[in-house]
């Protein structure tokens, strides 16, 4: 674990701090169906496919298994068919500054990490792991909320982020009655991981994510269903003026990447935080080390 003291600045943080050691994989010529099994098992938005030799050939991400979902793909295909290629890698030693800037000019989300030997692959980045790190910083320091709020005689006037400051202003739903094929229409037009489920007065009743598509695929649904029959719920949210602190560990502890964010009454959806925007403002909790943070860009 990394251990930070108050004169720390995330500028000196390698990819080694911040990967995830475990490398999910799957041969190549293994079906879509045991991939879906893999992903949801281990939890991840991705697994890195290779060959009959082991090496890295490609990756399979969710997004993909919605698309070959949707294409009307036979389950059964092997990973092959719909991986993208070539994977991309960096170095454990490289900078994390230099790792994200890769990550948001190749507009993706994840890199796969080798060691000082070409192929030797050692572990995985992707946004949430950078998310954990600088919680994990914020969460350490001496102005964390979780701190000065237990020390109540102090005086807390550090300017802290809020989810207002934070979130995607913008909310796509559907409704109720609208087809699976139509949630993967607009899931891939916008490129968002989850959509909300409204019904015929607007208000929130569910949401579809991918996960929830990879699982309707591996059971045989038909896309044509009403997205209401499949839909999960209840809708994960958060007040507007949050602070951004209590939101991440929110979607921490209930194991989630989003929270749709309510301004007033629950019903009214006035935007969505991911860990994505969360990564944008380089922590998650104050302006206190605003020059020490990381700048992560948008990467889509």
């Amino acid at each position: 674990m990394v251990q930070f003291n108050r004169k720390s600045t995330l500028r000196n943080l390698t990819v080694n701090d911040a990967m995830r050691r475990q490398i999910i994989q799957l041969d190549q010529a293994k079906t879509i169906d045991l991939g879906i099994n893999v992903l949801i098992k281990y939890k991840v938005n991705a697994l890195l496919t290779v060959d009959s030799q082991g090496k890295p050939v490609g990756v399979v991400s969710k997004t993909d298994v919605m698309g070959a979902y949707y294409a009307g793909l036979p389950v059964e295909s092997p990973l092959e068919y719909i991986m993208v290629s070539p994977p991309l890698f960096c170095r454990s030693g490289d900078s994390l500054e230099t790792a994200l800037e890769q990550m948001r000019t190749s507009g993706v989300y994840r890199l796969y990490v080798t060691d000082n030997e070409p192929g030797d692959l050692v572990g995985a980045l992707a946004y949430p792991d950078i998310v954990g790190l600088l919680y994990q910083y914020c969460h350490q320091c001496e102005y964390s909320h979780l701190k000065t709020s237990r020390e109540s005689h102090q005086d807390d006037s550090v300017r802290r982020f809020n989810v207002r400051e934070v979130m995607t202003p913008s909310v796509k739903s559907i409704g109720a009655g609208e087809t699976l094929n139509t949630v993967m229409e607009t899931l891939s037009a916008f490129r968002f991981g989850a959509m909300l489920v409204t019904d015929e007065n607007g208000c929130p009743r569910g949401v579809i994510s991918k996960t929830d598509l990879a699982l309707n695929y591996k059971h045989g649904v038909d896309p044509g269903v009403a997205a209401h029959t499949v839909m999960s719920g209840p809708v994960s949210t958060c007040d507007v003026d949050s602070l951004l602190e209590e939101a991440i560990k929110k979607m921490t502890m209930i194991d989630i990447h989003r929270l749709f964010v309510h301004e007033g009454e629950m019903s009214n959806i006035v935007g969505v935080l991911s860990l994505s925007d969360a990564a944008r403002v380089r922590s998650g909790s104050c302006y206190a080390c605003v020059s020490s943070r990381i700048k992560v860009e948008d990467h889509g």
